[in-house]
């Protein structure tokens, strides 16, 4: 019997024919065995926490900083494999016995479960909490310091009361092998990578007669070295727009060419961060979801905004295409100080006579295509999954589960009770940050936030575990909330993070016990750790950012020296007056500049319905595969994404996910993940290693054509506008 055969048997799954996943990727990357290794260790305790710490202190910091860098999960999962292979080589094996407990300091060589523990620790302490920038906004900009109870306490609510939502979702979220999760498929390749010492080959492949985890260490150190050539020896070949060499000082062309506040036509890169900075990683979603999103820039932000902002809606010729500034009714940068009382509430008679608010074309469009996704999002869970849903809730036992699912159940699942008491401890601690000090966030608002978040982590779940897009939450819970409370701008910003961290994080938990149901992890250790690390993060970065405001000199002022100029917390200040102070019913409502784009509502649900009705119509046509939410909501990071992110997003994914896949299935199903990571690790530590010894040091690039070449246009100035504003003159309505 071979060792795949005995670790079925092992598991207690003995089919007469083997079992897998009726899915390629998953077949691809997870083993359809489970070998009984242990997990809840000292060794993977004392790695995750350590490394926990200390990326949630680093990137605390680093997320000051502008242009933003981090450290990934994928370098930390690097640096554990390392410790972790030391510790068992050289830490004493002796076993203890404390209380009857037995433990052991060292419990055997490091294994590949332990290490995914580690990985999953580090996934939710190294992303700053979204939190946080809140305490930026109200100690830097509000001048409003309510203590570092406060600041703790929000932070932990806002990142933990989704986990309990994410609890009540797993049986449509994780149990079902149709719920992928390309992401934590990512994951698996990865560790599954390190840890098979017993890989058969495949010469009949490239790169097929080496293991893949050779493979993942030779890909990123060509990526490491390659990175510094559009990274800092030759910048020009990151955004390789000559259009705007050749006419740096004409606008339209700026405008249609432009690959940083431009539509980005004749998109061409070498630099893997212009085509992940945005996205992420094109060799992760399957092919048609990069399709439906790369229909929907095209359609949207290439035809629609030329023919939006050259056709002159709402006053474009004066405005930039693509940007996510504000302006007022001269095209310089809105004056927010202008229109505010000493108490930072609005200043009705300052308003009327300084101007109204004016958006860039595509700021626009994605604010109207945010209303337009949610509303497709109902509708196409509604119409596509119902049944699924329904049937999950009326009997999930019936249902024959598939292999993996036949493999966790010999696990005690973490009971429901636990995220119930979860949810409730967090919703309890929600009320005292919300109640206690004066945030000026009513009651009823935040019990409606909470259940706006519920309601929608499921469909967004669905999208997420299927396509990998996530359906960003942000802007409808700024636009509710300036509705239900107008003229309260904390109030607002935490609304807005109580709505949609919440969805976030339960999303984000609900992909780590993917994650954990793919590796085989016995699920309450899955959920003990990522409570107690998402907690100590939550503490560490909450004293990390004061211990910075307190000893960086200048921080948060454009002036600072090293760039610690708190890029995050200025947007959501920023945020916080226009929704929060001025309200969406000063710019959406009717009569209003941007009233039309209440309009894009009925448009996401007609779109949803035409194209299920259609696929129905033409069962064998591609239109099977369209997804509205994700065609309406895929391109919502532009801006300050450019359209040319997307575009050679789109190139790159349809060379791997479509041509790859079909053409050399072998090589995509053993090289295409650990490539995709590989690529990302490489890219993160060359950006790191820069960062450290030039940008830190402020020694800059060096100074020829190729690098200086790039700032010379108007499209990475900022000032591709059609026509200026005449001293004393002003555009727009007289009357607001």
């Amino acid at each position: 019997m071979d060792v795949e055969s005995a670790a079925i048997k092992a598991t207690g799954i003995q089919d007469e024919e083997e079992e897998n996943s009726p899915y390629p990727e998953v077949r691809a990357v997870v083993p359809n065995y489970d070998k009984e290794l242990p997990a809840n260790t000292i060794r993977a305790w004392f790695l995750g926490i350590l490394l926990s710490v200390l990326g949630a202190a680093v990137n605390t910091v680093f997320g000051l900083r502008q242009p933003h860098i981090s450290i990934g999960v994928m370098t930390a999962q690097l640096v554990a494999y390392v410790l972790g292979k030391a510790w068992a080589r050289f830490v004493p094996s002796r076993e203890h016995n404390t209380f009857g407990v037995k433990w052991n300091l060292n419990p055997g060589p490091f294994n590949v479960k332990e290490h995914t523990i580690i990985g999953v620790m580090a996934g939710v302490s190294f992303s700053t909490a979204y939190a946080t920038d809140i305490i930026l906004a109200q100690v830097v900009f509000y001048k409003q310091d309510f203590g570092m109870a406060f600041q703790i306490l929000l932070v932990i609510t806002t990142q933990s009361i989704g986990y309990g939502i994410a609890g009540l979702f797993r049986k449509f979220l994780v149990y079902p092998a149709a719920m992928l999760w390309p992401q934590a498929l990512v994951g698996v390749s990865l560790m599954h990578a390190m840890h098979d010492d017993n890989e058969e080959l495949d010469p009949t492949v490239f790169g097929g007669n080496m293991s893949r985890f050779k493979w993942f260490g030779i890909i990123t150190i060509v990526s490491y070295l390659y990175y510094w050539i559009p990274g800092f020896l030759a910048q020009f070949l990151s955004i390789c727009t000559f259009m705007t060499w050749i006419y740096p000082k004409n606008p339209v062309t700026n405008q249609l060419f432009g690959g940083t506040t431009g539509l980005g036509l004749l998109p061409v890169t070498f630099d893997w961060t212009t085509i992940t900075g945005f996205t992420g990683s094109p060799l992760i979603p399957p092919w048609h979801a990069i399709a439906n999103t790369l229909i929907g820039v095209v359609s949207f932000y290439i035809i629609g905004t030329a023919g939006l902002h050259f056709g002159g809606a709402w006053y474009a010729k004066f405005l930039p295409i693509s940007d996510s500034s504000t302006y007022d009714n001269t095209g310089v940068r809105y004056n927010v100080s202008k229109v505010t009382t000493s108490q930072l509430t609005l200043d009705e008679a300052a308003y009327k006579t300084y101007s109204p608010l004016f958006l860039s074309t595509t700021f626009a469009l994605t604010y109207g295509l945010s209303f337009a996704t949610i509303s497709s999002l109902v509708v196409y869970v509604w119409l596509n999954h119902r049944h699924e849903i329904t049937r999950q809730f009326q009997s999930s036992k019936e249902e024959k589960p598939d292999v993996h699912m036949k493999m966790i159940l010999k696990y005690p699942e973490a009971p429901v009770w636990w995220y119930i008491v979860l949810f409730a401890l967090m919703l309890a601690l929600s009320l005292v940050v919300v109640l206690a000090y004066p945030t000026e966030f009513a009651w009823w608002a935040f019990l409606f936030c909470i259940i706006f978040a519920t309601v929608m982590a499921l469909p967004c779940g669905i999208i997420q575990a299927i396509t990998a897009q996530n359906i960003s939450l942000n802007v409808i819970t700024e636009f509710i909330m300036g509705y239900m409370q107008p003229g309260k701008p904390i109030a607002l910003m935490m609304f807005k993070t109580y709505g949609y961290i919440t969805v976030t994080q339960a999303l984000h938990f609900t992909g780590d016990l993917k994650l954990g149901h793919y590796m085989k992890i016995p699920p309450r250790t899955m959920f003990t750790a990522q409570v107690v690390a998402t907690t100590l993060a939550c503490i560490v970065q909450v004293y990390t950012l004061n211990f910075a405001l307190n000893n960086i000199e200048g921080i948060c002022t454009i002036e600072q020296k090293q760039r610690f100029t708190c890029p995050g917390g200025r947007v959501f200040f920023s945020a916080s007056v226009i929704w929060g102070l001025l309200g969406p019913q000063r710019m959406f409502s009717p009569g209003q500049t941007y009233s039309a784009l209440l309009w894009f509502f009925p448009f996401g649900v007609a779109l949803s319905l035409i194209l299920h009705f259609a696929a129905k119509r033409l069962p064998k046509s591609p239109l099977k595969y369209a997804m509205a939410p994700v065609i309406l909501g895929g391109g919502t990071n532009i801006p300050p994404a450019s359209p040319m992110n997307y575009l050679t997003w789109g190139m790159v994914g349809f060379v791997f996910q479509w041509y790859i896949r079909t053409r050399h299935l072998r090589w995509w199903s053993r090289l295409n993940y650990i490539t995709a990571t590989a690529l990302g690790t490489g890219l993160a530590l060359s950006t790191l290693t820069i960062f450290v010894i030039f940008t830190l040091n402020r020694i800059d690039a060096p100074r020829w054509w190729g690098n200086t070449v790039i700032h010379t246009t108007m499209d990475v100035a900022n000032t591709a506008v059609q026509a200026k504003v005449a001293p004393g003159d002003t555009f727009g309505p007289k009357e607001w």
